[in-house]
């Protein structure tokens, strides 16, 4: 029985029911056979949470995950936790073109516990707009049919060619407000950012990165879902802490910025395969899945020249 009333009670389902924090798109990393590499993988997830990421979203953009297999994504879903990692912790992307098979990848993360999905709007389509995607999130939930689901919007207009307006996550905060709980803005337009904090209040919203982490904490987002907290989640959930004790931040601040700088310009997924490859001595970790062509340890040892003692901690426990 579920018992009401108390502070800690209101705390936890605050928590539940709003995720808060610094979370990690991890990267996936692959076999030369082209398999997704289970140990890497899973170690690298440990890692990243023992760095002080707040949660994992795996099979994001920075995850390659519209690169993967529907059974691809389930099965390594079902490797982290089985490594021991809490469902709890997990928000994986489970959001496809088709309904049935976004309806078949959520369905399987909130029947293992995970804390939340992410799920791109529908995309190809480009002209369904707002009332197309207000059905195909609709359906989703009711085909899914679990109170337990709690889901992110996912815009990332840029790759997807479709946005998730403020207008439709008002509208479906408003029908939904027990599963519509967060939203991603990885535009990188804090116009857009501030529209949907505004438009929906009670939507938990992630700006486009650590750029943007104080920025957004001050103006009500949540935190940050970003690619480089693969790498650098000490520092980010440092600068989150720290931002919210209310500490002088700006020295920290303009650290992240430059470490995050230096990893975009060289390309996000590439970039970090490649520092990642050099600091454990793992060649797998230069293989991405095509379209993507495979990264060099030339670059990683560049990037981590670029870097500095700011990626000391990169490669160890």
């Amino acid at each position: 029985m579920v018992t009401h009333g108390t502070e800690h009670d209101h705390a936890q389902r605050t928590r539940m029911t709003r995720p808060q924090g610094t979370i990690a798109p991890i990267l996936t990393p692959f076999a030369d056979d082209g398999s997704i590499a289970r140990d890497l993988f899973v170690s690298h997830a440990k890692w990243v949470l023992d760095q002080g990421a707040h949660f994992l979203s795996p099979f994001g953009t920075t995850g390659e995950a519209l690169s993967l297999s529907l059974d691809e994504r389930m099965q390594a879903l079902e490797w982290l936790i089985e490594a021991g990692i809490s469902p709890g912790r997990l928000m994986p992307g489970t959001g496809v073109t088709a309904l049935p098979e976004t309806v078949e990848l959520s369905a399987q993360a909130v029947g293992l516990g995970c804390a939340g999905v992410m799920v791109l709007p529908s995309f190809f389509y480009t002209a369904a707009g707002d009332d197309g995607q207000a059905r195909y999130y609709r359906e989703l939930i009711e085909r899914v049919a679990n109170p337990a689901m709690k889901m992110i919007l996912y815009h990332i207009p840029q790759n997807s060619g479709v946005p998730v307006s403020p207008a439709l996550t008002a509208r479906l905060s408003a029908a939904f407000p027990d599963t519509v709980v967060a939203y991603k803005d990885s535009a990188g337009d804090w116009n857009n950012t501030a529209a949907v904090i505004a438009a929906a209040p009670k939507v938990a919203v992630f700006p486009s990165s650590e750029a943007q982490l104080t920025k957004g904490l001050a103006s009500g987002a949540a935190g940050c879902i970003s690619a480089t907290v693969n790498l650098n989640a000490a520092a980010i959930r440092s600068l989150y802490d720290r931002t919210l004790a209310g500490e002088d931040i700006a020295e920290a601040d303009a650290a992240i910025k430059a470490f995050r700088k230096i990893i975009q310009d060289a390309g996000l997924i590439p970039a970090m395969k490649a520092v990642l490859a050099v600091r454990s001595g793992d060649r797998r970790w230069l293989n991405l899945r095509a379209p993507h062509e495979n990264t060099t340890l030339e670059n990683g040892q560049a990037l981590l020249a670029a870097l500095g003692s700011a990626a000391d901690h990169i490669g160890h426990g």
